[in-house]
């Protein structure tokens, strides 16, 4: 199992972040605000910009980036800070997540504007969800935590595909 990148390499992707920030400000004459980021990321996803209202952040995946150091740092770094910068340029839904705006932002980082790379990651940690059983009248299910919290809202019933009768938690 691959380890996840040390401080000394957190950094130096903290101070690749902090570049395409200010090369973004020079670009388009305005200041942007520094934001989260985080080293939390798991699964097979390289970074993620997320906003959730004005609470916005950068996350990034420190065991892919420690199996593949340069084609993250010259990659998914300006990937994600172009999605930052195009977020906060044209607001959320405005345009398309990986658009023109986002591929001139990254044209202009000297990145390749490929949307994902294609690389093994069979020693990466992978997220498992977690399941919950549940019960139609022809079989056992498993569910997904997000549709067993849905249900428990009751913000969502699901059917068989099958029997098309509505699934029951059997646990």
């Amino acid at each position: 199992m691959i380890e996840p990148i040390d401080q000394s390499r957190r950094e130096q992707v903290l101070e690749r972040t902090e570049h395409f920030i200010i090369e973004a400000e020079e670009a388009l004459e305005r200041p942007f605000d520094r934001i989260p980021v985080r080293f939390d990321l798991r699964g097979t996803t390289a970074g993620m910009f997320r906003a959730d209202g004005r609470q916005r952040e950068i996350r990034y995946n420190p065991w892919i980036f420690a199996k593949y150091w340069d084609v993250n740092l010259d990659g998914t770094v300006p990937h994600e800070v172009a999605h930052y910068i195009v977020h906060e340029v044209y607001g959320p839904r405005r345009v398309k997540p990986h658009g023109q705006e986002w591929q001139a932002l990254m044209h202009y980082f000297g990145a390749d504007p490929e949307v994902t790379f294609k690389l093994d990651l069979e020693d990466i940690p992978q997220r498992r969800q977690r399941t919950h059983p549940y019960r139609c009248d022809c079989r056992d299910h498993q569910i997904s935590t997000t549709r067993h919290n849905r249900m428990l809202k009751g913000a969502g019933q699901y059917l068989c595909r099958y029997c098309n009768g509505p699934l029951r938690y059997a646990g």
